[in-house]
C-alpha cells in the first residue's frame, strides 16, 4: 500500500478521516490482531506450527509504515515475549534449559525477521521504550556462536540498525539533533537505509538523548558488543560469517551517526580506533573466511573514517586547537566561498572498478579490552543509566595531539598496504576514507596528511579507471583549494621523503613498494606542476643529488638484486628479426595505407614500385604498436617491472618538460643535461687517453673505474634519453590520458563558474604541463640536443668492441683474455645511444633540417650489421621513427632520399678498408635497406669501381673474410641494374612508335619544320635515353667482369653468389642490348628527317652519342663466362653444381644455341659425365683426369666424390636433366645439342630405362623435351630396349609405313649392344628395368611420339 492511498490520518485522535480510510484502519488492526494473538499463542505453546510467519512478514513487508505506525505497540508487544523466550532459554546454563519451553530457531529466526521489518517502517515514541527495546535486543545479539544460529543473531543486529536509522530528530529548531547529518557520510547509496524527514511527535527527542552524558555508558556498551561481535565472527576463521561482521559495522556507523557528538563518542575512540585497526591489519594477509570479506573490510574502513571525522573534525576542535577559526578552515571575511567549495568537496562521489595488486604482510597491530564490561548493562532502563554516571574526556591540546599521535601510528600501519588491495571495493572504501579524513581532519591530523595524500596519490594512477578517475578529481580539488587543504605546503615535505626513500625500496625485495613509492612520486610532481619542480631543481646541488638518485635506481649495478628467473628471461636470443631489413628484401614492410604485417614476406622488387605508387604514411602509431619506444633498458628487467621503470621514466620525463624555456626555465635543460653527460665525456675522455698509450681494451677495462665508467655512460644515456622524451607530444599523451580521467567533473566545474585565486597554476581543461615548442624554444633545444649528439656519435664510443670476432681487438689471444661483461657493457651502451630517435620525435622535421639526420644515418646503417642482436634491433627501431617523422612512407625512402650523403661516406671508408673492414657489410645492408637502389645508379659507379678493385686476385688474398661482404654488394648493385634494364626495351619501343606516329602524321620533309621545338626535344631525350642504356649496361658489365672469377670459389657461398650476379648480369645485357635495337631504329627514323630537312648539324649531334660497342655486349661477355662455368660445373659442390646448371640453362635460351653449339661438343663431357654413373654407385675413377691447377697462395684440399650424399647426386642428376629439357623445348636454343644429340640422348635412355626410380620423372621429361628435336632417334633407341626385352604381345608400329621391329633392329645379344649404350658410351649402375622402359615407352609414345611441336 502506498501513503496516498491510505486517507489522512489525525495525529491527535488517532483516526482515519474518511470512510474508505476508517475501513483500511479496521482491516489492518483485524489483521495485526490475528497475527498478535497468534504470536501470544506461540509464546505459551511453543510446539505449535510456526507456518504463519510467512504471511505475516509479507503481510508487514507489503503495508506502509503510515498504517503499521498506529498499532506499532500492539504488535511490538508479542513479538517482544517471543524475543525474550527465545533469548532466555539460550542463555541459560544446560540444566535449566530443561526446565524452560525452548523456541525453535525458526521462531527465533521468523521472530527478528518481523521485528526488524516492524522496526524498519515504525518509529520510537519514547525514551524508555528505546531502552526497553535496545536492551532486549543487546541481550539476543550477545549471546555466543554455540547459543545462537549465524541467522538469529545476524537478525538481532539488523534489529540495531532498523532502531538506529528509523529515530527522527524532534521540531525543536534549536536541539541538538539539528546539529548532525543523520546518517553515515560515507554511506554508499545502494545501502542506504529509509530516513524520515519529519520530526517527532512525541516529547522527548531520543536523537538528543543519545548525545546526552546520560546516555554514554548505553552507546559505550553498543559500541562494545557491536565490535567484539564482528570480532568473535573473525575468529572462527572460515566458520564466521562475512555477513554479520558487515551488519555488526554498519550498525555501529549508523550509531555513531545518530550519536553525531564528539563530546559523546571521545571517550571511547582509542578503543574503537584499535579494533577498527585490527580489522585493517587482519585484511594484509586473510584474503578468505570472514576476516578476509571484502565488505566487511570495506564497512570497517568507512566506519573507522566517519568516527573520526565525528570526534577529530577540525571544527569542533577549535579550543583543543588553540587556533583561530579562519586560520584552521581557510575562512575569508571578504570571500565567502571557501566554506561552499569545501561542502562541494566533501560531497564528491567514488567511482569504482578494482585493481590487482598483491599486499604485503605487517605485523602491527594489537588487540585491545572491550570498551565497556558486558556486566554493566544487564537489565537498563532510563534511571539506571542515569545513576551509571557519564563517560566524559576533555579535548584538550594534549589530549588532540596525543590521540592524533596514536591515530597516525595504526593508520601508517594500514593504509599504505590497503591502497593496493586487490579488491575493487576495498580501494573504493579507502579513498572514501582519506576523502573524508583529508576534507574534515586535516589539521588535526596533521601527522597523517601526508600519508593519506601519498595513498591518494597511489590510486590516482591504478589500473582500475573509475577508482583513478575519482582520486584524481579529489586531488585536483585539494590543488585547488586555498584552504586548509591547500596541500601545496605539504609536496615539499613529501617530494623529499619519496626521494630519500626511492633507491632504498627500488634496491629492495619488495617490487609492490617500489612501484608505490615511484608513483607517488610521479603524481605529486604532475600535481604540483613545472615551477615546483624548477625550485627543487634550481641549485646545482640539488639538482645532482636528484639525478644521482635516479642514476642509482636505474644503474646497471642494480641488475644483480633480481632473481635468477628474471635473468635467465633477460637473456637475449642469438638471433634478431629486423622488420626494416624484411621490408626492404620483399620490397616493402606496408601493405596498404599504413597498416603492417609481420610474417613471411614474399621476396621481389616488384611490390615496391607499386607501393611506391600509393601514398603510404608510416605513423607513429603504427611504429608505437610494432615496437616499444622508448624502450626498458635490458638491464632494468631483472630489477623491476615494465610498470616500475615507466613510473620512474614518467619522473624523468616531467623533468624535462619541466625544463623548457616556456616555463621560466631558460638554459636550465641545457645545464642540467650536462650532468649525466659528463659520464660520457668522461669516457671518450678515457678511451683517447687508451688510444694514445696503444693500451689493450683488457688492460683499460680492468683498470680501476673502467667498467663502472663504462656502465655509468649506459645509465645516463638512458637518464638523457627520458628526459628529453617529455619534450615530445607523444609523452604529454601520455600523461593526458594518466592524469585527465575526470573531465566530465572539470566540466561540471565550470558550467558552475568556479573561480580560483590568481596564484593557482591549475586551469580546468587545460594542464600546465601543456606547451608548444615555439622558435626560440626550439633554437634553445636544438642546441641542447647538438651537444648531446656531439657525444653520441662520437668515433671513441663507437670503437669499443661487441664480441670477441671484432676487428677493433689487437690480436685473438687479446679477444680470448677480454671478460664477456665488457662486451655487455659495450652492447648496452650502444643500445641506449641509439635513443637517437628520441632527438627526432621531440624536433620533427627540424631535425633532419639541423644536419642530426646526416650525422646519425651512416651510424645507424653501420648498426645493421653489429653483431649484437639488441643493437641491431634498436637501430631498426630508430630508423623507423626517423622515416616516420620525417614524412617517409618508408626505412628504405629514407634511405634513397639521403643515399648522397650514405655513399659519400661509403666511398670514403672504401678507400682506407683496413681501417673499416665492416664498410662492405654496411653497403651490402644500405642497398638491401633502400630495395629500389635502381634510382641511385649513377651514384654507384664510384662504389662499384672500387668494390671491383677489392675482389681482383690480390684484393682477395689481402682480404678474404671480406670477399662474401663485396660480393653481396655487388649482387644489390646488379638486382638494381636489372630492375632497371626490364623497363628499357619497353620504353624504347614505346618511343620508336611515337616518332613513327608522329612522321606519319605530319611526313618526313615538313614535319622538322613544323614544329622545331619539339624534335629538339626529342633528340635530347633520345640522347638521354642512350646515356643512361650505356650507364646500366657499363654496371651490369663491370658486376660481370668482378664476379666471374669467383665462380671458380671453393667457398659455396660465394659462387652462389656470383651465380646470382652472373645471371642477373646476362639478363640485363640482353635487355639493353634489345633497347639499343629499337634506339637503333629510331636513331635511322630520325636521320631520315633530319635528311629531308637538310639539318645536317642536328645529323652530327645524334652521331656524337653513338658508340660502336653497343650492339655487341652479349656474346663477348658470354664467351669471358663460358670457361668459369665448366670450372663450377667440375666443382665438387652439389649446390653449387646445381645452381650452375640452372644459371647455364637460362643464359643459353637468352644467347641462343648457335653460339654454344661447339662449346657443348668441346666441353660437354664435364656435363655428361655426371651422368654416366648411378648415384648409388661408386664413381669410376678415370685415369686421364688431371689434377687441378693450385696458386701458391691457395691452400687448397680436394675433396673425393665419395663423401657426398647419394640423394645430393641424385638431385645434381635431376638438375642436368632438367637443363637438357629446357634447352630442348626451346627452338631458339635447341640447336646446341644438335652436335652431341646422339651422346645426350643415348645417356638419357640409360637413366631412363634404369631402376633408379628418383631420376625416372626428370629423365622422362627430358626424352620429352630431346623428342622435339629428333622424335625418331628417341623413338629408336627407346623401342631397341623395348622390343628387346618384350618378346610376346609385341604391338605394331605407329604408322603402316613402318615395318616390322624385328625388320629395323636385330635382336641383342647383351646389354653392350642395344643402341643407346653404342650411342651414350659406358655408364655404371644404370641397370636396365623392364618396368621402367615400359613405363617410359607407354609415357613418351603418348606425350611425344604421336606429334611433335616446338614450345
Amino acid at each position: 500500500m502506498e501513503l496516498e492511498e491510505e486517507g489522512e490520518f489525525d495525529k491527535l485522535t488517532g483516526d482515519f478521516t474518511d470512510e474508505a480510510s476508517q475501513a483500511q484502519f479496521s482491516n489492518t488492526f483485524a489483521e495485526l490482531q490475528a497475527y498478535s494473538l497468534r504470536l501470544l499463542e506461540l509464546h505459551q505453546n511453543p510446539n505449535q506450527s510456526p507456518s504463519f510467519f510467512t504471511s505475516f512478514f509479507n503481510f508487514l513487508q507489503k503495508s506502509s509504515a503510515q498504517s503499521l505506525q498506529p498499532f506499532f505497540d500492539y504488535v511490538l508487544f508479542p513479538l517482544l515475549l517471543l524475543l525474550d523466550a527465545a533469548t532466555e532459554c539460550r542463555s541459560k546454563a544446560k540444566e535449566e534449559r530443561k526446565m524452560i519451553s525452548k523456541v525453535s530457531d525458526k521462531v527465533a529466526e521468523s521472530v527478528v525477521m518481523c521485528l526488524e521489518q516492524l522496526l524498519s517502517k515504525c518509529y520510537l515514541g519514547s525514551v524508555d521504550q528505546m531502552v526497553v527495546l535496545t536492551t532486549k535486543l543487546a541481550k539476543a545479539a550477545t549471546l555466543s556462536p554455540s547459543e545462537a544460529s549465524e541467522e538469529f543473531r545476524e537478525g538481532t543486529i539488523k534489529c540495531f540498525r532498523a532502531v538506529f536509522s528509523s529515530l527522527r530528530g524532534c521540531s525543536d529548531n534549536f536541539c541538538s539533533c539539528n546539529q548532525i547529518l543523520g546518517f553515515p557520510e560515507l554511506l554508499e547509496s545502494n545501502t542506504l537505509q529509509r530516513s524520515f524527514s519529519k520530526a517527532s511527535e512525541s516529547g522527548e527527542c531520543l536523537v538528543a538523548f543519545l548525545q546526552s552524558l546520560d546516555a554514554s555508558v548505553a552507546v559505550g556498551y553498543w559500541l562494545s558488543f557491536l565490535l567484539k561481535d564482528a570480532d568473535t565472527e573473525a575468529a572462527r576463521g572460515h566458520r564466521g560469517s562475512g555477513k554479520l561482521r558487515v551488519e555488526a559495522f554498519l550498525t555501529l556507523r549508523w550509531l555513531v551517526a545518530k550519536v553525531g557528538n564528539a563530546d559523546a563518542l571521545a571517550y571511547f575512540l582509542p578503543g574503537v580506533v584499535s579494533q577498527f585497526n585490527k580489522v585493517l591489519h587482519v585484511s594484509k594477509t586473510m584474503i578468505t573466511g570472514a576476516a578476509g570479506s571484502v565488505e566487511a573490510i570495506d564497512q570497517a574502513m568507512r566506519g573507522l573514517a566517519e568516527y573520526l571525522m565525528m570526534v577529530l573534525q577540525d571544527d569542533v576542535n577549535l579550543s583543543g586547537l588553540d587556533m583561530p577559526k579562519n586560520v584552521i578552515s581557510g575562512y575569508d571575511p571578504n570571500n565567502n566561498k571557501s566554506s561552499s567549495f569545501l561542502e562541494e568537496l566533501r560531497r564528491l562521489r567514488i567511482k569504482p572498478e578494482g585493481q590487482n595488486t598483491i599486499v604485503e604482510e605487517d605485523n602491527d597491530g594489537e588487540l585491545v579490552n572491550m570498551i565497556t564490561p558486558k556486566s554493566e548493562f544487564k537489565e537498563l532502563s532510563t534511571d539506571s543509566m542515569k545513576r551509571k554516571g557519564s563517560l566524559h574526556v576533555a579535548r584538550t591540546k594534549d589530549w588532540i595531539e596525543e590521540t592524533s599521535a596514536h591515530v597516525n601510528k595504526l593508520l601508517c600501519a594500514t593504509f599504505p598496504h590497503i591502497c593496493v588491495h586487490p579488491a575493487k571495493k576495498v580501494r573504493k572504501g579507502l579513498l572514501a576514507a582519506i576523502r573524508g579524513l583529508l576534507s574534515n581532519c586535516s589539521y588535526t591530523l596533521k601527522d597523517s596528511r601526508l600519508m593519506l595524500l601519498e595513498c591518494l596519490c597511489v590510486m590516482v594512477v591504478g589500473d582500475d579507471e573509475e577508482i583513478s578517475a575519482a582520486a584524481q578529481e579529489f586531488l585536483e580539488c585539494l590543488f585547488l583549494y586555498s584552504g586548509k587543504h591547500c596541500v601545496k605546503f605539504d609536496v615539499s615535505d613529501i617530494f623529499g621523503r619519496l626521494i630519500e626513500m626511492l633507491p632504498k625500496v627500488v634496491l629492495g625485495s619488495d617490487e609492490s613498494l617500489a612501484l608505490s613509492q615511484a608513483q607517488k612520486l610521479l603524481v605529486i610532481i604532475y600535481y604540483s606542476g613545472p615551477q615546483f619542480l624548477l625550485d627543487q631543481l634550481q641549485s646545482p646541488v640539488s639538482a645532482a643529488r636528484f639525478l644521482d638518485v635516479f642514476t642509482i635506481c636505474l644503474g646497471q649495478n642494480s641488475a644483480f638484486t633480481g632473481s635468477l628467473d628474471k635473468l635467465i628471461l633477460a637473456r637475449p636470443s642469438s638471433t634478431g628479426f629486423l622488420h626494416s631489413i624484411a621490408e626492404l628484401q620483399a620490397g616493402a614492410h606496408l601493405t596498404d595505407y599504413g597498416q603492417t604485417f609481420i610474417g613471411s614476406v614474399p621476396s621481389g622488387i616488384s611490390k615496391l614500385t607499386a607501393i611506391q605508387e600509393k601514398p603510404i604514411q608510416c605513423p607513429w602509431e603504427t611504429i608505437r604498436k610494432t615496437y616499444e619506444f622508448p624502450c626498458t633498458p635490458p638491464w632494468f628487467v631483472t630489477v623491476g617491472s615494465q610498470k616500475l621503470y615507466q613510473a620512474l621514466a614518467g619522473t624523468l620525463r616531467l623533468v624535462g618538460l619541466s625544463l623548457v624555456p616556456d616555463f621560466e626555465s631558460e638554459g636550465q635543460l641545457s645545464v642540467i643535461t650536462d650532468i649525466p653527460l659528463g659520464h660520457l665525456h668522461r669516457l671518450v675522455s678515457e678511451v683517447r687517453v687508451r688510444e694514445y698509450n696503444t693500451e689493450s681494451w683488457q688492460s683499460w677495462y680492468n683498470r680501476t673505474g673502467s667498467g663502472h665508467l663504462l656502465r655509468q655512460a649506459g645509465t645516463a644515456a638512458c637518464i638523457i634519453n627520458e628526459m628529453l622524451f617529455g619534450l615530445s607530444d607523444e609523452a604529454f599523451d601520455t600523461f593526458t590520458k594518466m592524469f585527465q580521467k575526470s573531465k566530465t567533473v572539470r566540466e561540471e566545474a565550470r558550467q558552475s563558474g568556479a573561480e580560483f585565486t590568481d596564484g593557482q597554476r591549475y586551469k580546468f581543461g587545460e594542464s600546465t604541463w601543456k606547451t608548444k615548442l615555439k622558435k626560440a624554444v626550439k633554437s634553445h633545444l636544438i642546441d641542447c640536443v647538438g651537444k648531446i649528439m656531439h657525444a653520441y656519435v662520437s668515433s671513441e664510443v663507437w670503437d669499443l668492441p661487441t664480441d670477441r670476432k671484432s676487428s677493433l681487438l689487437q690480436s685473438d689471444k687479446e679477444a680470448e683474455d677480454i671478460t664477456l661483461h665488457f662486451f655487455r657493457d659495450t652492447a648496452i651502451l650502444h643500445q641506449e645511444i641509439n635513443g637517437i630517435g628520441i632527438f627526432a620525435l621531440c624536433l620533427g622535421k627540424d631535425f633532419a633540417s639541423s644536419g642530426f639526420l646526416h650525422l646519425s644515418l651512416y651510424l645507424l646503417l653501420e648498426n645493421l650489421i653489429s653483431s649484437n642482436s639488441q643493437v641491431r634491433s634498436a637501430s631498426d627501431a630508430v630508423l623507423h621513427v626517423l622515416s616516420a617523422t620525417s614524412g617517409y612512407p618508408t626505412v628504405g625512402h629514407l634511405v634513397l632520399a639521403n643515399a648522397d650523403y650514405v655513399i659519400d661516406s661509403i666511398c670514403r671508408q672504401l678507400r682506407h678498408l683496413d681501417l673499416n673492414p665492416h664498410v662492405p657489410n654496411v653497403l651490402a645492408a644500405m642497398l638491401s635497406y633502400i630495395g629500389v637502389a635502381y634510382k641511385i645508379l649513377p651514384l654507384l659507379e664510384e662504389p662499384m669501381r672500387s668494390v671491383s678493385q677489392e675482389l681482383q686476385i690480390l684484393g682477395r688474398h689481402q682480404h678474404p673474410d671480406l670477399n662474401i661482404s663485396f660480393l653481396k654488394a655487388v649482387a644489390e648493385i646488379m638486382k638494381a641494374s636489372k630492375h632497371e634494364a626490364d623497363s628499357l626495351p619497353s620504353q624504347a619501343e614505346s618511343y620508336l612508335m611515337h616518332i613513327k606516329s608522329k612522321i606519319s602524321e605530319q611526313g618526313s620533309g615538313s614535319c622538322y619544320d613544323n614544329d622545331t621545338g619539339e624534335w629538339e626535344s626529342i633528340l635530347y631525350n633520345l640522347n638521354d635515353c642512350k646515356r643512361y642504356r650505356r650507364t646500366v649496361g657499363s654496371i651490369a658489365g663491370s658486376c660481370l667482369t668482378t664476379a666471374i672469377p669467383l665462380l671458380a670459389s671453393e667457398k659455396q657461398a660465394a659462387c652462389l653468389v656470383a651465380l646470382d650476379i652472373v645471371e642477373n648480369g646476362i639478363v640485363t645485357i640482353a635487355k639493353v642490348e634489345e633497347a639499343y635495337r629499337h634506339e637503333k631504329e629510331t636513331k635511322e627514323e630520325i636521320e631520315e628527317v633530319l635528311r629531308s630537312s637538310s639539318v645536317y648539324h642536328r645529323q652530327d649531334n645524334l652521331d656524337a652519342a653513338d658508340d660502336g660497342a653497343d650492339e655487341n655486349r652479349l656474346l663477348p661477355a658470354m664467351n669471358k663466362l663460358w670457361p668459369f662455368l665448366v670450372i663450377c660445373i667440375q666443382s665438387n659442390n652439389p649446390v653449387a653444381v646445381r645452381r650452375c646448371l640452372s644459371v647455364i640453362s637460362n643464359v643459353v635460351q637468352i644467347c641462343g644455341g648457335d653460339f654454344f653449339s661447339r662449346r657443348f661438343h668441346t666441353d660437354g663431357p664435364h656435363f655428361w659425365k655426371l651422368l654416366s654413373t648411378s648415384p648409388f654407385q661408386k664413381k669410376h675413377k678415370l685415369k686421364e683426369a688431371k689434377a687441378p691447377l693450385l696458386l701458391p697462395y691457395r691452400n687448397t684440399s680436394i675433396s673425393s666424390d665419395d663423401s657426398l650424399a647419394e640423394v645430393s647426386n641424385m638431385k645434381v642428376q635431376v638438375a642436368v636433366l632438367n637443363m637438357i629439357a629446357d634447352l630442348s623445348r626451346n627452338e631458339k636454343s635447341a640447336s646446341a645439342l644438335e652436335v652431341v644429340l646422339k651422346k645426350v640422348s643415348g645417356l638419357v635412355v640409360g637413366v631412363a630405362c634404369s631402376g633408379v626410380v628418383g631420376l625416372r620423372d626428370a629423365s622422362i621429361n627430358a626424352l620429352s623435351g630431346l623428342a622435339s628435336i629428333d622424335p625418331d632417334l628417341i623413338w629408336l633407341l627407346l623401342a631397341d630396349v623395348y622390343y628387346s626385352l618384350k618378346k610376346r604381345n609385341l604391338p605394331s608400329p605407329p604408322t603402316s609405313d613402318f615395318p616390322e621391329i624385328s625388320e629395323i633392329l636385330p635382336p641383342c645379344l647383351s646389354p653392350k649392344e642395344y643402341l643407346y649404350v653404342q650411342y651414350g658410351g659406358q655408364s655404371y649402375g644404370f641397370d636396365v628395368d623392364f618396368s621402367s622402359v615400359d613405363t617410359v615407352f607407354r609415357k613418351l609414345h603418348a606425350q611425344s611420339f604421336s606429334y611433335q611441336m616446338y614450345s
